[in-house]
């Protein structure tokens, strides 16, 4: 194992020698496991033998070591020689492998009696556990408590029973002033329903949620942002599939452009959704529905690709991944919209919409231009009310010209 990584067996003796001996082995399967090239693997191999040298030279064992304990020991290397490029990052990766093991004492950067963070933990469960939202949904929500609380309390402790209207109202008009309406209309809702759980745990004794302002909307005002003509065509055509970011960039896309997918929904399918017998595609969709779409040819060679000549071999059972080590699932709805934003500037095209939805209102719109009616679209895209998909009606110009009255003395 020495030669494979370029290791002296020195340092090899000396790592298995000391006091993080016994944990070698699972370390470096775990990083061959998690797709780290050879040379971040040596990184890491002898970031931890420096650092059973300095726990045995301080009579320390394992289980003294935390941020606190590699922060001594970083200082002391510094005295004598900074640290290489990677290495402190190497460092933090081996607290936490030793963590994981239960032989380095536990995180304590953030205080677990924290206010803030068993509020946020306690509304979490009450999203999830009783009001059904999925995990990717309550992510949307969480951030409305680290916002709004530390701006009404402060430094200083939360005592609900001392909030008021004109608290609420201050904050949602600053909001307003740094945001559009759009964002504004979101985090009206999400406050709302973060003050009637306060409510429901007795925790405020009027309903200050009917408090809230409105933020002033008009239904179906605006109109879809899609893509022009050929536009998805482009951005499709400069997906390098020679490359495993091209191949999988390429999948997405295509469920994206092909299906309607939303964001969350691409993140969120695995392996196990891939029925390539009947050739359907099981989705997790909002409201905690199951659906079933079906798997357009185009789309099933993409994604087929992706697994055999780019997916790397990984526990996760998430269809796509990571490029870069350590490999897993991506994290949320907005990897997919960066990388959307990423193609079309790569493509060269100009849209005042790049988020990943772009694709789901060029679909809808091709769809009508092409004789589909609305309640086709509605289908396929999964909308539970015909007026969410009535908004595509403004953009069938060719149903719309009979109704446009001529402009007085147009004609002359």
């Amino acid at each position: 194992m020495g030669i494979r990584y370029s290791i002296h067996p020195q340092i090899w003796q000396r790592l298995y020698e000391g006091p993080l001996g016994r944990h070698v082995d699972a370390l470096v399967a775990l990083l061959e496991a998690q797709g780290y090239c050879q040379d971040h693997i040596a990184i890491q191999i002898r970031a931890a033998a420096a650092l059973a040298c300095w726990l045995e030279r301080q009579g320390e064992a394992t289980t003294a070591l935390s941020p606190d304990g590699l922060a001594r020991y970083v200082r002391s290397r510094q005295r004598r020689r900074p640290l290489r490029q990677g290495e402190a990052a190497a460092l933090r990766k081996v607290l936490e492998f030793l963590r994981t093991q239960g032989v380095a004492a536990a995180e304590t950067s953030v205080p677990p009696g924290s206010a803030l963070q068993d509020i946020a933990e306690a509304f979490e469960r009450y999203l999830i556990c009783e009001r059904g939202l999925s995990r990717a949904t309550v992510q949307n929500y969480l951030p409305i408590v680290r916002q709004f609380l530390p701006e009404c309390f402060g430094r200083g402790p939360i005592r609900f029973a001392a909030l008021s209207p004109t608290d609420i109202t201050r904050f949602v008009q600053r909001q307003a002033r740094e945001g559009s309406v759009g964002r504004t209309r979101l985090i009206v809702t999400r406050l709302r329903v973060f003050l009637r759980y306060l409510q429901l745990r007795a925790a405020l004794a009027t309903d200050l949620a009917a408090c809230v302002p409105s933020v002033p909307t008009w239904s179906l005002a605006s109109l879809p942002k899609g893509l022009a003509p050929g536009q998805v065509q482009q951005v499709l055509a400069h997906c390098d599939r020679r490359t495993v970011k091209g191949r999988r960039d390429y999948a997405i896309l295509l469920l994206l452009a092909r299906l309607g997918l939303r964001a969350g929904e691409v993140v969120g399918l695995t392996l196990d959704d891939l029925d390539w017998e009947a050739g359907r595609l099981a989705l997790r969709s909002k409201g905690g529905r199951r659906d079933q779409l079906p798997l357009p040819a185009d789309v099933g060679a993409a994604v087929a690709a992706y697994l055999q000549h780019g997916r790397p071999r990984c526990t996760s059972r998430r269809l796509f991944l990571r490029l870069h080590a350590p490999w897993g699932p991506l994290t949320d709805a907005s990897s997919i919209s960066t990388l959307v934003a990423r193609r079309l500037a790569h493509a060269g095209v100009q849209a005042s919409h790049t988020g990943a939805h772009v694709f789901r209102h060029t679909l809808a719109t091709d769809l009508l231009r092409h004789g589909a009616s609305l309640a086709e679209i509605g289908a396929l895209l999964r909308h539970r009310s015909v007026n969410t998909t009535a908004l595509y009606a403004k953009v069938d110009f060719a149903a719309l010209r009979p109704l446009a009255l001529p402009w007085p003395g147009g004609g002359r």
